[in-house]
């Protein structure tokens, strides 16, 4: 877990937010960022499938039409193991 110094604003399926943790639980898992949304103060955490980095023209990122939509992530089967996890397959 670690706490974002600066909060990095993200687009997410709930709308432009900040980042203020990123969770790793390891290389078999999605990255989880915990976003406070500007529109309603809520408090949310998303896959990393479900953020995008918002417009930064300093950067060069000048498009924001390609902003996340929830989805769900498939179960992967990871060889050995009776239970599918979540995440990405290694």
């Amino acid at each position: 877990m670690l706490q974002l110094n600066p909060p990095l604003p993200l687009w997410t399926p709930k709308g432009e937010g900040f980042a203020h943790i990123l969770i790793d639980y390891g290389p078999e898992m999605d990255l989880f960022w915990t976003v406070l949304i500007t529109a309603t103060g809520e408090i949310w955490t998303f896959a990393n499938h479900e953020v995008r980095a918002s417009k930064n023209i300093t950067l060069g990122r000048t498009r924001t039409d390609t902003r996340p939509t929830a989805r769900a992530a498939a179960p992967v089967v990871v060889a050995g193991q009776d239970e599918p996890r979540q995440g990405v397959a290694p």
